[in-house]
């Protein structure tokens, strides 16, 4: 008898090349093609299939409900067509905790747009990244930042195909940026639909490294990590763990200040490093430096996480205008989760 597979791979449409100039039929027969099994949608491919609609659409605004419901459609037969299970649509951007209300009330209108997307889409999770817009737009109080979530989770609930929410730490954002932050909100929404994504880079990133250190990392990295990593296996509820990201970063030297060529004034290191310069688990060649391994141990080992697991990332090489992107990025993402499974012993009887 056939032993159940626990987990299988997923790859996120944006990391094989960014919607401006990647074809997302071609990105996704990459994934296909190089043994993927889930793919995270990004919601940026889906309003550039809409410039793929016949030319009598009018397209001179932003995307329609009516044009947005045509391109994921065309999404949902393309990954059907490629045998990829779509896991998730993200990043539901800029959400809680804003102090402009109407902003709140106009992305609760947008959120039912999500709704009837991923309805289409085939799958019932959104994504939701912690806030990272700057302090004078958020309230950084914690009960409006819960009211607002218990808003997205019981509006979610109601659906004929009740809706997950996963939210993310980003280890850039503006209140939230720890998974111990993260899963505290969880735990005060305290709705079934409403959990986490958790994700390497995003946990290492903020306790151990910092790109703008000349070392890359925080003081004392080894023991923040290490109390982090203790407290999430005696801590988290792995049933509120949603799906979960394995990815790594390049060590920045020099470092990332605001001399560097990856600096925004006004962006906060972390995200400047995020953008640039992820890359795959055991990516060694290309300067990977992460405890990422450590991460994803406690995560399944320790908490006991089954199911897909996402090498999703963000890079500079995603913009490259080179065709082989979209393939070079599944092959480079595949070999790591190959690398991974073995360390790991993943999927053994």
């Amino acid at each position: 008898m056939a032993s159940t597979i626990k987990y299988q791979p997923a790859i996120a449409s944006m990391s094989l090349g960014r919607a401006w100039v990647h074809d997302f039929e071609k990105k996704i027969k990459a994934a296909s093609t190089s043994g993927f099994k889930g793919i995270e949608i990004f919601y940026e491919d889906l309003e550039y299939l809409v410039k793929d609609l016949p030319p009598s659409t009018d397209q001179s605004g932003p995307p329609t409900r009516s044009q947005l419901m045509a391109a994921a459609t065309k999404a949902r037969r393309i990954c059907d067509g490629n045998s990829l299970t779509i896991i998730g649509l993200q990043p539901f951007l800029f959400y809680e905790g804003l102090k402009d209300r109407q902003q709140h009330d106009r992305l609760i209108e947008k959120l039912h747009v999500w709704f009837d997307i991923v309805d289409i889409l085939g799958t019932d999770i959104i994504q939701i990244p912690s806030n990272f817009l700057p302090k004078d737009q958020l309230t950084g109080d914690m009960a409006t930042i819960v009211a607002d979530m218990v808003e997205v989770a019981d509006l979610g609930s109601k659906r004929t195909r009740p809706i997950r929410f996963a939210y993310e730490n980003l280890c850039w954002g503006t209140f939230v940026d720890t998974w111990e932050a993260a899963w505290d909100i969880v735990q005060k929404v305290d709705r079934p639909n409403f959990g986490m994504c958790l994700d390497t880079f995003n946990i290492a990133g903020r306790v151990w490294a910092d790109p703008a250190s000349p070392t890359g990392m925080v003081e004392a990295a080894e023991a923040a990590l290490t109390a982090s990593l203790d407290r999430l296996v005696k801590t988290i509820d792995v049933n509120k763990v949603f799906y979960i990201q394995v990815v790594d970063a390049e060590r920045i030297d020099p470092p990332l200040d605001d001399k560097h060529p990856y600096h925004v004034d006004g962006q906060p290191s972390r995200m400047s490093w995020s953008r640039n310069a992820r890359c795959f688990i055991y990516e060694t060649e290309r300067n990977a430096y992460l405890p990422v391994e450590r991460v994803a141990r406690a995560i399944i080992e320790g908490l006991g996480y089954q199911g897909y697991v996402s090498m999703e990332l963000f890079s500079r090489t995603l913009s490259e205008s080179e065709q082989s992107v979209p393939e070079s990025h599944a092959q480079r993402g595949i070999e790591a989760w190959k690398k991974f499974e073995q360390a790991l012993n993943l999927n053994q009887d």
